[in-house]
């Protein structure tokens, strides 16, 4: 059991790529509790980070869970190279997965051990996933547009959050602007695990920003 039951996954998208091993090191020193990894093809969002042989990597270098927020346009395709890479949770966007497809994905991280996590964009309404739900272990739910690192957190998903843990009983990650000052708006909703990127990785002392993140 977690302090305050909240849960924080930094995500590597701010770190320094150049020394990415130690900054995962630091941060797991510094008391996360996942580590988030955006993977992005270019295609689904207008960026491309990084795929399966630095997530391998990695899984050598950390003993936190991995993250893994598929942002790409063919998440089946490439699904088992991101499991044998060592990925905890793989998420994937319910924007380019039909249900079927979904309850595919579903039954190979199953079979595999792997969690599953289901994603909407800020624009995406809830009832896009409604009838996924009992198929998600996580539902993250994007705080600004995907794609880059670094922005403003929007407003409008906070009636999102609360709508969901109407419903839903299971983890909700929300990604995207996540702060001191914003983290309390989406905890009050029913969040319990929150990514932020920049607010801990641009941090002197990553120690306290995770820190007031969960006592947020």
């Amino acid at each position: 059991m977690k302090k305050n039951n909240i849960l924080i996954a930094p995500s590597i998208l701010s770190a320094d790529f150049s020394r990415l091993g130690e900054e995962v090191c630091l941060i797991e020193k510094a008391g996360a509790d996942l580590i988030h990894v955006d993977v992005m093809d270019g295609h689904f969002v207008p960026n491309i980070t990084i795929g399966p042989c630095v997530i391998s990597k990695l899984k050598n270098r950390t003993k936190l869970p991995l993250d893994v927020h598929l942002m790409i346009k063919d998440p089946l395709f490439f699904l088992n190279d991101f499991i044998k890479a060592g990925s905890s949770i793989i998420t994937v966007h319910s924007e380019v997965c039909t249900l079927s497809v979904l309850k595919k994905i579903k039954k190979i991280l199953t079979k595999n051990k792997v969690k599953m996590g289901i994603s909407i964009n800020p624009g995406t309404p809830l009832k896009k996933i409604s009838g996924a739900l009992k198929l998600a272990d996580m539902v993250l739910i994007m705080s600004v547009h995907p794609g880059f690192a670094g922005q403003s957190f929007m407003d409008c998903v906070i009636p999102k959050i609360s709508k969901l843990r109407q419903v839903y009983k299971g983890d909700i990650e929300v990604d995207g602007g996540i702060t001191n000052k914003t983290a309390p708006l989406v905890l009050k909703q029913g969040a319990n695990i929150l990514v932020a990127g920049s607010f801990i990785f641009s941090a002197k002392n990553k120690k306290k920003a995770i820190e007031s993140l969960k006592n947020a």
